[in-house]
């Protein structure tokens, strides 16, 4: 691990994404299960949808001891809470990621995107931020076919399914004094 990375990264061992493997040890095929509910972090999704801050992730992994490290395993199941990019009305729903990484013994070969063990302690919040962010939708609905807000006036569609704004072409302005009605007559 490089030495500049292992100084200013400390991590905390309450954190509720640290978890503790020395149980594990270093010894090959050993195993271990967690299973806990843990908050979410701040600022985990997109500007339109994500995981409320604080709200309950339910974590189910499993921890592998392997030759160069911990191999984690598992999903995180978490609510999710956005805006309809058609209509702004609120979407909830919820996301399970598949969450699988290595986590490598410092002293072993590695790049900038590994990620290292420190003091027996493994990070998850990063790791979960990619599971979780990258399924989200980019433009979510509240429903398939949500038809969207109106461009003249901002109303909901979906209300009001007839919704229409007559207007004329300007151009044929001139026109319109030369049209007689049934009624004018």
């Amino acid at each position: 691990m490089p030495e500049e990375i292992q100084k200013t990264q400390r991590l905390d061992p309450d954190a509720p994404l640290v978890l503790d493997v020395r149980r594990l040890g270093r010894r090959p095929g050993s195993m271990l299960r967690v299973s806990r509910s843990v908050p979410a972090p701040a600022d985990l999704g997109l500007p339109v949808i994500g995981v409320p801050e604080g709200a309950t992730i339910a974590l189910d992994l499993r921890l592998e001891a392997v030759m160069d490290g911990v191999l984690v395993s598992g999903t995180a199941q978490a609510p999710l809470a956005g805006e309809c990019v058609r209509c702004l009305e609120p979407v909830d729903d919820e996301v399970v990621a598949d969450v699988t990484e290595l986590f490598v013994f410092p002293g072993r070969d590695g790049d900038d995107e590994t990620r290292w063990l420190q003091d027996d302690l493994i990070d998850l919040e990063p790791t979960l931020r990619d599971a979780v962010v990258l399924l989200l939708p980019l433009s979510p609905v509240c429903e398939d076919d949500c038809p969207g807000l109106c461009v003249e006036c901002g109303a909901r569609l979906a209300d009001d399914p007839g919704h229409e704004h007559r207007q004329s072409d300007p151009r044929w302005a001139a026109l319109q004094g030369l049209v007689v009605n049934d009624e004018q007559e």
